[in-house]
């Protein structure tokens, strides 16, 4: 785990399971954005559903990745009170991104970014996401990577995405690259 991230409890414990995609992932994901929308005193500038369960047909671990990005990151105040009170806890904190999930010892099944709206870690995301959505080689290349992979860590959710890395930055490349290209 990077070294600029500040942990609260401790990370990990569950296992890392990847499971066959469901069409209600993307209900839950709307019905989280439509409650984290109206929580929020101060308008996010955009709110997404990212990661594998936002692409569709895609196994995934059946957790939502929802973004969530505002004016200014480090103005927690604006933001962090309203996710705390749907039941979400800041998690870690690291230069550019907020990590909040459920408390420990409930059930995880959503994840929300918290990031500053324009920024790289957001561009990633939405790029990553995109990129799958858009051809289905690629996205299928990242299911045969994700199963085995989760089957193998066990309980390492670290491994589990460090193992996913090289797959992560070679696909970012293709749309950073496929951006410059482009009129």
């Amino acid at each position: 785990m990077g070294q600029d991230i500040e942990w609260f409890d401790h990370p990990g414990g569950e296992p890392a399971v990847v499971v066959p995609a469901s069409p209600r992932w993307a209900e839950e994901a709307a019905d989280w954005l439509r409650r984290i929308g109206e929580a929020l005193a101060e308008p996010a500038v955009r709110l997404e559903h990212v990661g594998s369960t936002a692409v569709p047909g895609l196994p995934a671990k059946p957790v939502l990745d929802l973004l969530v990005a505002v004016p200014r990151l480090d103005d927690e105040a604006s933001y962090r009170p309203a996710l705390e009170s749907l039941g979400l806890v800041l998690r870690a904190r690291e230069p550019g991104h907020r990590f909040f999930r459920p408390p420990a010892g409930e059930p995880r099944t959503v994840h929300v970014h918290v990031c500053e709206a324009g920024s790289v870690w957001e561009s990633d995301q939405l790029c990553f996401r995109d990129a799958l959505r858009a051809d289905t080689g690629t996205a299928r290349a990242y299911a045969r990577l994700k199963q085995p992979l989760a089957a193998t860590v066990g309980h390492d959710r670290a491994a589990y995405t460090s193992g996913k890395s090289e797959f992560i930055r070679s696909v970012l490349a293709e749309c950073r690259f496929g951006a410059e290209e482009a009129p």
